[in-house]
């Protein structure tokens, strides 16, 4: 099969469907029991995302069980800095937790050495594309270069990232040097990810809606903008969908401004400006994730809310966040079957 065949990739293409494609942010996860027995093989969480083999098992299960038409490469945003020599370990229970932000360590940073580091994340691709069934669409990713640089100010995530919001201000050109490094490496990442199998690309930035405007132009606007420019001049064909989470308000220049193929949107961007953009471009999303949760008639209402948002153009059903660990996964199989017609 051709990957332009496969539905996903039909969408993002200007295709529309009754029964739209389905995937979910985080679909590989701690919510699946057989997910939590894989992640107790590894020491850490780090090793587990650069071990091809547990990635690609993660990877595949909720396709296995769900029948998702995407596959989303299992792996995180942390890998780049990581890749790039930024120190980055993981806490149970904190989570991602980096070396505070210093012109010493942005002198460390190595562009030559980020590939060979991430060949473990690249050779998961590549058995990804073969192991998936044809009809699946394989997915790569990065982290935005804000949202990754938001955890490296004070070292780990803050309410509402306000140590990032205040660097940006005090040190504007501290934080720019590392979305500099960031934007190169990642462009280089996704490359990578294309051309070992990926059809396409996400571009997470889930702290886009914590700035204000003027910085919603320079670091969420700008970098992602330079992105998607650096991996169509490399690979033209590429399809990358952006995803600026909390940003209804500004979702129509960053569209207009980043060149991306398709735009995700979180739960709160509202009817009017959900169906506006559509008309621009492929949509993606939008269920609460919370609706996910509680299952029953509240699912049901927010299934057939989204589908009939966006019933008249191209469009991916997805959660308007990641799917959080407490879902029950037998609401998950409901939710893909109600998108399916099964049910």
């Amino acid at each position: 099969m051709n990957s332009h065949d496969r539905k996903l990739m039909r969408v993002l293409n200007g295709e529309k469907f009754a029964q739209p494609p389905v995937w979910m942010m985080r679909q590989a996860g701690r919510y699946l029991p057989e997910y939590k027995a894989e992640r107790a093989k590894a020491p850490n969480f780090l090793d587990f995302c650069y071990n091809p083999d547990l990635a690609t098992e993660v990877t595949l299960q909720p396709i296995r069980r769900f029948g998702f038409d995407a596959a989303i490469l299992f792996s995180d945003i942390f890998v780049v800095p990581d890749g790039l020599g930024y120190p980055v370990r993981f806490e149970e229970g904190r989570g991602p937790v980096l070396e505070p932000l210093s012109r010493e360590l942005i002198g460390k940073l190595d562009q030559d050495r980020t590939m060979k580091h991430l060949e473990p994340v690249i050779e998961t691709v590549s058995r990804l594309r073969v192991e998936l069934p044809t009809e699946t669409t394989l997915l790569g990713f990065c982290g935005a270069p804000w949202t990754v640089a938001c955890y490296s100010v004070a070292g780990h995530t803050t309410p509402d990232q306000t140590a990032a919001r205040i660097g940006s201000y005090t040190d504007p050109e501290l934080l720019q040097a590392f979305i500099d490094h960031l934007i190169e490496a990642s462009a280089t990442y996704l490359i990578a990810q294309i051309d070992a199998g990926a059809d396409a690309l996400q571009v997470f930035d889930t702290w886009a809606g914590v700035l204000d405007d003027l910085g919603f132009e320079r670091w969420s606007i700008a970098p992602t903008k330079a992105l998607v420019a650096k991996v169509k001049a490399a690979r033209p064909s590429a399809k990358i969908i952006g995803f600026p989470k909390a940003s209804a308000a500004r979702l129509h220049r960053f569209v207009d401004e980043t060149g991306v193929d398709a735009v995700g949107l979180d739960w709160s961007v509202p009817a009017d400006v959900a169906q506006s953009l559509q008309k621009k471009l492929p949509v993606q999303g939008n269920l609460d994730p919370m609706r996910l949760v509680a299952g029953g008639t509240a699912l049901d209402e927010g299934i057939d809310h989204v589908l009939d948002l966006f019933k008249t153009g191209p469009h991916i059903f997805n959660l308007g966040h990641g799917v959080v660990p407490q879902t029950n996964p037998d609401h998950v199989a409901h939710m893909v079957k109600r998108v399916q017609g099964r049910i």
